[in-house]
């Protein structure tokens, strides 16, 4: 016999599912949950004001904008999985400056905190889109979400525990062993150039600027981008600016993280906002979360620290219609963007983050200069409500 004929076939590489990607992002949520309430605490603890808060939040969230439109040219000669890498080893430096509770480590470590999850979002995104069809996208995406769950509901409230009980190392220290499991089981999972479970892939560097006018020439990648700037800033203004609330209105620091934990338990409900999407459209389930957290936003700001609980309540509403956003939001995205697009237009789209922590914390420091802390809910809902209304005219019915 032939050496060709007695030789076994090499196996086609399998592309991953959607629970692969929900566990990678689970553990990446993590990672983040765990001192993202106490970032916000420890600022407000180190500066003293809610609105000195805001301008070190609106600082932070420039540079990091600069930094994720420059991230295709830094990693565009880095395959995916050392992209991925280098971005555990930043939330790692990230907790070890938070650590020293200084308004230096401050302001380093949630810059190196934000440039690392835009780091995981964008090589997360490419995966999924290489791994994942178009119409498999509205079942996949509220998968993932669902899967968080968990993550995000212990991780907030375990950070603050360890912050108010152990001091600023105590949830840091955690984060570090968090980011230690995520690499273990990325590893194993073999993300490679080889293809044993994903491929590979690289992030070509180009030109910033020419990418975003590319992305603001295509409306359905402006709208899509619209609709997750509007989902981000409210869990921006929520993470930020809730903890600030309670605390102003009395409520003890240690029940921020329960409440902020809380908030993360109605993550399941993404799945079945993606049942509904796939029955009633996107437009409907996008359109009418968006107004049902705008409501119950301005009623939560209204209330304020006069009626702290009844704010936090209304607020645990918002969240439950923001989830829903998220289980959806990105898929007006996902089937707009060209295929030979995907690397490039996907940095761009990332910035509705960076615009998300941005934008409003800009204009709430001026807001709280002379408003008190709820008129930040306030303003917000507004916004959800334009978001309504943009998604209701513009989103395809049939999508």
């Amino acid at each position: 016999m032939s050496a060709e004929s007695t030789t076994a076939p090499m196996p086609l590489p399998r592309k991953a599912g959607a629970y692969t990607f929900a566990i990678l992002f689970s553990l990446e949520s993590f990672t983040r949950s765990l001192n993202s309430t106490v970032i916000s605490l420890q600022a407000y603890d180190i500066l003293g004001a809610s609105q000195k808060v805001s301008v070190l939040s609106t600082s932070v969230s420039l540079m990091v904008l600069m930094t994720t439109l420059m991230l295709p040219l830094l990693l565009g000669r880095m395959r995916r999985r050392w992209a991925y890498t280098l971005a555990a080893c930043l939330m790692t430096c990230a907790a070890l400056a938070l650590a020293t509770h200084t308004l230096p480590g401050q302001w380093i470590g949630a810059y190196l905190r934000n440039s690392s999850a835009a780091m995981f979002n964008i090589v997360l995104q490419l995966y999924i889109l290489d791994n994942i069809r178009r119409h498999e996208l509205a079942r996949a995406e509220p998968i993932r979400l669902s899967v968080s769950t968990l993550s995000w509901t212990i991780g907030p409230a375990l950070g603050v525990w360890l912050y108010v009980g152990y001091g600023p190392w105590g949830p840091q220290l955690a984060v570090i062993a968090a980011v230690a499991l995520l690499m273990s089981v990325f590893w194993t999972l073999r993300l490679s150039d080889y293809g044993h479970i994903l491929p590979s892939g690289r992030a070509h560097s180009f030109s910033p600027l020419s990418n975003v006018k590319r992305f603001i020439a295509q409306p359905r990648l402006r709208l899509a981008w619209t609709i997750a700037f509007g989902r981000s800033c409210f869990w921006t203004t929520f993470f930020i600016y809730g903890p600030l609330l309670m605390v102003e209105g009395g409520i003890p620091k240690g029940m921020t993280g329960l409440v902020i934990s809380a908030s993360q338990a109605v993550l399941f409900t993404a799945y079945i906002a993606g049942w509904v999407a796939r029955r009633k459209g996107l437009r409907t389930v996008i359109a009418g979360a968006f107004v049902i957290a705008a409501l119950t936003s301005i009623m939560a700001g209204l209330a304020g620290t006069h009626f702290p609980w009844l704010a936090v309540g209304l607020l645990l509403v918002a969240t439950v219609a923001s989830s829903a956003i998220d289980g959806v939001g990105a898929i007006p995205f996902m089937r707009a963007v060209k295929p030979h697009e995907r690397q490039r237009m996907t940095a761009v789209y990332r910035t509705f983050i960076d615009f998300s922590e941005l934008i409003p914390s800009f204009i709430f420091a001026f807001a709280l200069m002379w408003l008190p802390i709820g008129a930040t809910f306030v303003i917000l809902g507004v916004w959800l409500l334009v978001c309504a209304a943009i998604t209701w005219r513009y989103l395809p019915r049939g999508l």
